[in-house]
C-alpha cells in the first residue's frame, strides 16, 4: 500500500474538516491518568503533557508497557524488551556495539529517528547516562509510558520523536526475589540473571522505603560466523555492473602467516613452520576473496557483546506533612567485560627486504635468483589481536518535593546530579614507529642473531625484532614492544533541577481550566583524558582523543487546558490544548518550541484526537564531545564498482547548529461501552526535521559523494590505488529528515467466562502495528529513502510495516502468553543494486508458561519459562548487526520469583 501526494493531501484534507479540527490542531501528550479526587499530595503520573487534571485525556498517542509486557521474552534490558514493539527500533544494542567503542550500550530509538530523538525519563525527570536502560533495575519498574509523538514543549530538549517515561514502583512493600537461566539453540548466549527488591513502610505509614537491584552475566555470542547467514557475508560486484551478496568473504590481501602480494613469490603463503604453499583464493573480487581461505574478523570478534553489569536503586518517600511529600532517591550502576575486538591488520603495506633477519632460506633464495630485493606482504595478525575491556559507572542521586495548597493548585521541585564513568582500555593495537623497527630486521654482523636494522646505528636502542613468517612465529617479547594500550578515561556530569506549578484557577461553562508553568536548568559536562601514547598519536589505526566541553540551557515553560463544549450532541466533550517553552542554551541561544492540540469525544466511547508542534532539539554531549569510535563495515563502492572492508571513525562536533521539527498526528481511540475491554486506536503521523543532527552511515557517505556532495567526499580516504582506506562519519547537520505512517493498536481483556462458559481465568490479547509511508533524508544534493531498506546494518533503514500480536491467559495456578513479531518484506540496502537483495516477511513466535506453587509459610514461588525466536528462525543472508532480525536462534530462559 502506498499513498500518492495527492491522498495524503486528501487525508490531511479530510483531517481537518471533522468536527474535531473545529477545536484547533494540536500537539500535547496523551494518557489517560488515574489522578487522587481531591488536592491531597498522590502519585505522580507523567505523560507528555504537564497537566494533571483527573480527567484529562491528551491529544497525543500514547503506548502504555506493563511490567508483565516487559517480562515478556525475558529479555536482558528494558531497552530490549520496547523494542519488540513495532514504534521501535534498535539501533544500539548488544549486538549492533560487537566492535566499536559502545559496546552493549542500551539506548531505545522510536521510528528510526535516532537515539537522540528519543527523550528518556525516570518518573518524569531527566537522568544521567546517555538514555542507557541497562542502568534501571527491571525488578523496580512499575511500567513504562510511550509517547509517540513531539513533545519539546512539555518536556524539553530531545522529545523530537517522543518521550519513553519509566514508572519506579516505590510503594512496594514486602521482599521479591528471582533468579534465571538463558541459552541459545546453539549452546551459547549463556545468561543467568539475579535479582532482588524491598519495601517497608515506617512511621505509621507516613514513609516508605524501596530497595532493589538486578545482576545480569551474559557470554555473549562470539565469533561472528557461528550463526549461518551473518559472519563473512559481505555485498561484492557479480562482474556485470551489479552487486550480489556473498558468503565466506574474506581478506584478498593478508593472512594469518603472512601472503606474498608482489615479486617471484606472488600469491605464496607461510605456513606456521616458515615454510610457503599456495595461497587459496577462491574468487577475488577487489580486495576480498569470495570461498577461498581468506580470513576475517567475523572469525574471531564477538556477534554478540559479551557483559556483566548491575543496577540498583533505593528510594525513599516521606509525607513532610498532608500537604507535601518528600522523596529521595539513589541509583547506581555499573557494565564491564573485556572481549576480543577487532584486528589491527596489515593489508597490503608491508615491506619485506631480502636481508630480513627472519626470512627463510628458500624464500631469500628466489628472490635472489629473481633479482629481487622487497616484496610487499599482507598479514592477519592473530597473534596480537587487541581486546577491549571496558568500564561503564553510573551514579545518580536526586531530590524532590511535591505538594499542594488551597483548593487546587499542584507544585512539584526537584534537583538531581549525576556522574558517568567510560573507562576503556584496548591492548593490542601496533605502535607505528616500533612496528616499522620490529619488522626491518637484519643479522648481527657481530652476534649473528637478529636484530633491529635501527640498532645498527643506535646502540641504545630497545627495539626487539618480529618475526611475521607464519603464524604464531611472533615471539612475546616482540609482541610487546611493537604493541600499546590506546585508553581513556571519561566522566560526563548533569545537574538538573525545575519547579512545577499545575492547577485549575477558573471553570467555563464546559469545565475547569487548567493550567501548568514552571521552569528547569540543566548543565551537563564532559572531561575525557587519554593515555600518553593515544595522545602522542603513536598508534596506527587506532586512538583516543582528548575532550572537554560543557553546556547549560534554562528553559520556561507554559501549558494551557481549556474546555470548549461539553455534552452537545457530536461535541460531547471538546477540548483544546496548547503550549509553549523558551530553551536559552549557552551554545547556541534561545529557541522556542510550541504544541496545539484537541480532542473531542464524537460518542460515547470514541474520542478523535489532532496535534501540532514545533519541537526542538539542540546538541547533546554525544554529538558535541563523544568518545571517537572505530569500527569496520564492507561497503560498495561505486567509483570502483567494488566492495571494500574500511575503517570508519565517528565522533562529536562542537559546530552543531539546533534542528527544529514540525509534528502532526490525527487519529481516534475507540473503548465500545457495549463491548468493555475492548480498546482500538489508529493514529496518522507525519514528522518533517530541517537542520538535522545525525550521523551518516558509512555506504551513505559513499553514495552521497557519488551524487556529488563535496562534503561527503572530503569524509573518505583513498590510498594511491584509488581504494577507501578510511571513512570519517562524525555528526553533522542535514537539509531534512521526514517521515510519516500510522500507528494501530487493538487490544482486548475480559474474563474467559463470559466467550466460553465456565471457562476459568482472564484473557488478554493485543495487536501493534507501526505502518511507514517514507522515511527520506536530504542533503541538499540527494534525497534517500529509507523505507523497506532493513538489511543493511547501519543505515536508517526501516520496514514498510511491522506488527506484534500477543495473546495472554491466567489462570489462578497457570499462565501462557503467545507472541508473534512480524515484519514485512523488503530490500538489503535500497542505495545497492543488489542481484539477491531481496528480503521475505519474517515472523517469530514467542512463548512463555508460568506455574504458581501452592503458598509455602506465606511465601509465593512461581516457576516460568520463555522461549524466544520458538522455531529456530535463521535471520537473512547478510543479517549481521541487524536491528530487526534475530540472529541468536532460539533462546530460552527458567526461572523462579519468590515473594514473601
Amino acid at each position: 500500500m502506498t499513498l500518492s501526494r495527492q491522498t495524503r493531501r486528501g487525508l490531511l484534507l479530510g483531517c481537518s474538516l471533522v468536527p474535531a479540527i473545529l477545536a484547533l490542531q494540536g500537539a500535547a501528550l496523551a494518557q489517560e491518568a488515574a489522578k487522587p479526587e481531591d488536592n491531597s499530595v498522590g502519585e505522580i503520573v507523567v505523560t507528555a503533557s504537564r497537566i494533571d487534571r483527573a480527567d484529562f485525556q491528551a491529544p497525543t498517542p500514547t503506548v502504555r508497557v506493563t511490567a508483565q509486557d516487559l517480562s515478556v521474552g525475558a529479555r536482558p534490558n528494558i531497552a530490549a524488551a520496547l523494542n519488540d514493539l513495532p514504534q521501535f527500533r534498535a539501533t544500539t544494542s548488544a549486538q549492533t556495539t560487537g566492535t566499536n567503542t559502545g559496546a552493549g550500550n542500551a539506548p531505545v530509538d522510536l521510528r528510526g529517528l535516532g537515539i537522540s530523538r528519543t527523550l528518556v525519563l525516570l518518573d518524569g525527570r531527566r537522568f544521567s547516562g546517555d538514555n542507557d536502560l541497562n542502568l534501571i533495575p527491571s525488578v523496580l519498574t512499575k511500567g513504562v509510558d510511550v509517547v509517540t509523538g513531539g513533545a519539546s514543549a512539555a518536556w524539553g530538549s530531545g522529545a523530537v520523536a517522543g518521550v519513553v517515561n519509566i514508572s519506579i514502583d516505590r510503594a512496594f512493600t514486602g521482599l521479591k526475589m528471582g533468579v534465571e537461566r538463558g541459552e541459545s539453540s546453539y549452546n551459547d548466549a549463556k545468561q543467568i540473571r539475579l535479582e532482588a527488591a524491598a519495601g517497608k513502610s515506617f512511621a505509621d505509614g507516613r514513609g516508605q522505603f524501596v530497595i532493589g537491584g538486578e545482576y545480569i552475566d551474559n557470554d555473549g555470542v562470539i565469533p561472528k560466523d557461528s550463526r549461518p547467514n551473518v559472519g563473512r557475508w559481505a555485498t561484492v560486484s557479480n562482474g556485470a555492473g551489479r552487486f550480489i551478496l556473498a558468503p565466506n568473504v574474506g581478506f584478498a590481501n593478508a593472512a594469518p602467516g603472512g601472503l606474498i602480494l608482489s615479486g617471484v613469490l606472488k600469491g605464496k603463503t607461510f605456513n606456521p613452520d616458515g615454510t610457503l604453499r599456495d595461497f587459496n583464493y577462491g574468487t577475488v573480487v577487489g580486495t576480498n576473496t569470495v570461498g577461498g581461505e581468506g580470513p576475517s574478523n567475523d572469525d574471531l570478534s564477538p556477534l554478540v557483546t559479551p557483559q556483566k553489569h548491575y543496577a540498583a536503586m533505593a528510594s525513599l518517600t516521606y509525607d513532610l506533612t498532608d500537604k507535601v511529600k518528600m522523596t529521595a532517591e539513589l541509583r547506581r550502576s555499573r557494565m564491564w567485560n573485556d572481549y576480543i575486538w577487532f584486528g589491527d591488520h596489515n593489508r597490503g603495506n608491508l615491506t619485506i627486504k631480502s636481508d630480513n633477519a627472519f626470512l627463510p632460506a628458500a624464500v631469500k633464495s628466489a628472490m635472489a635468483a629473481a633479482g629481487q630485493t622487497s616484496f610487499t606482504m599482507g598479514r592477519f595478525n592473530t597473534e596480537a589481536y587487541p581486546t577491549i575491556d571496558f568500564e561503564r559507572v553510573s551514579t545518580q542521586g536526586t531530590i524532590a518535593f511535591d505538594g499542594s495548597f488551597g483548593d487546587s493548585w499542584r507544585w512539584s521541585a526537584y534537583y538531581s546530579h549525576g556522574e558517568n564513568e567510560n573507562n576503556i582500555d584496548t591492548p593490542g593495537f601496533f605502535l607505528t614507529q616500533n612496528y616499522a623497527n620490529a619488522v626491518d630486521s637484519v643479522i648481527s654482523p657481530t652476534t649473528g642473531q637478529p636484530i633491529c636494522r635501527v640498532a645498527l646505528t643506535n646502540a641504545s636502542t630497545n627495539c626487539v625484532p618480529i618475526n611475521l613468517f607464519g603464524q604464531g612465529a611472533p615471539s612475546k617479547a616482540a609482541l610487546a614492544y611493537v604493541t600499546g594500550t590506546p585508553s581513556q578515561r571519561e566522566t560526563s556530569k548533569l545537574d538538573v533541577g525545575g519547579f512545577s506549578l499545575r492547577g485549575e484557577p477558573f471553570s467555563l461553562p464546559a469545565g475547569p481550566v487548567s493550567i501548568a508553568v514552571g521552569a528547569e536548568a540543566r548543565k551537563e559536562s564532559i572531561n575525557r583524558t587519554v593515555g600518553a601514547l593515544d595522545a602522542a598519536k603513536a598508534f596506527t589505526t587506532f586512538s583516543f582523543s582528548a575532550m572537554t566541553g560543557s553546556y547549560n540551557v534554562k528553559e520556561a515553560f507554559a501549558e494551557v487546558l481549556v474546555p470548549v463544549i461539553r455534552d452537545v450532541p457530536v461535541f460531547n466533550k471538546l477540548e483544546v490544548n496548547a503550549a509553549a517553552r523558551v530553551s536559552d542554551y549557552n551554545t547556541t541561544g534561545s529557541i522556542w518550541s510550541w504544541k496545539l492540540g484537541a480532542t473531542n469525544e464524537f460518542f460515547p466511547g470514541f474520542r478523535g484526537r489532532i496535534t501540532e508542534s514545533r519541537d526542538i532539539r539542540s546538541a547533546n554531549l554525544t554529538e558535541l564531545f563523544t568518545t571517537s569510535t572505530t569500527g569496520y563495515n564492507t561497503i560498495v563502492d561505486p567509483k570502483t564498482n567494488s566492495s571494500v572492508y574500511v575503517l570508519t571513525n565517528g565522533g562529536g562536533n562542537p559546530g552543531l547548529t539546533p534542528e527544529t521539527a514540525k509534528t502532526f498526528t490525527t487519529g481516534f481511540v475507540y473503548s465500545p461501552p457495549a463491548l468493555p475491554g475492548l480498546n482500538v486506536s489508529v493514529d496518522y503521523f507525519n514528522i518533517n526535521i530541517d537542520n538535522v543532527i545525525t550521523t551518516v552511515a558509512a555506504q551513505d557517505i559513499v553514495t552521497r559523494c557519488a551524487n556529488g556532495n563535496a562534503d561527503m567526499c572530503s569524509r573518505v580516504t583513498r590510498d594511491a590505488s584509488g581504494t577507501i582506506t578510511r571513512i570519517v562519519s562524525t555528526y553533522v547537520n542535514l537539509a531534512n529528515y521526514k517521515t510519516d505512517g500510522v500507528d494501530a493498536e487493538i487490544s482486548y481483556a475480559t474474563d474467559l467466562d463470559r466467550l466460553i462458559a465456565n471457562a476459568p481465568g482472564r484473557i488478554r490479547a493485543r495487536w501493534l502495528m507501526t505502518w511507514v509511508n517514507s522515511l527520506t533524508t536530504n542533503d541538499g544534493v540527494s534525497k534517500i529513502e529509507y523505507v523497506k531498506s532493513q538489511g543493511y546494518s547501519f543505515g536508517l533503514g526501516t520496514p514498510k510495516s511491522r506488527m506484534t500480536g500477543s495473546l495472554d491467559w491466567s489462570g489462578k495456578v497457570f499462565s501462557a502468553n503467545l507472541r508473534a513479531r512480524y515484519i514485512s518484506p523488503g530490500n538489503y540496502n535500497n542505495t545497492v543494486d543488489l542481484v539477491n537483495g531481496h528480503i521475505k516477511a519474517y515472523t517469530y513466535v514467542d512463548l512463555g508458561v508460568q506455574a504458581k506453587l501452592p503458598p509455602l509459610a506465606g511465601h509465593q514461588i512461581e516457576l516460568y519459562a520463555n522461549a524466544t525466536n520458538l522455531f529456530d528462525k535463521d535471520p537473512p543472508v547478510s543479517s549481521l548487526y541487524s536491528p530487526y532480525y534475530d540472529v541468536i536462534g532460539r533462546y530460552v530462559t527458567v526461572g523462579a520469583r519468590m515473594r514473601f
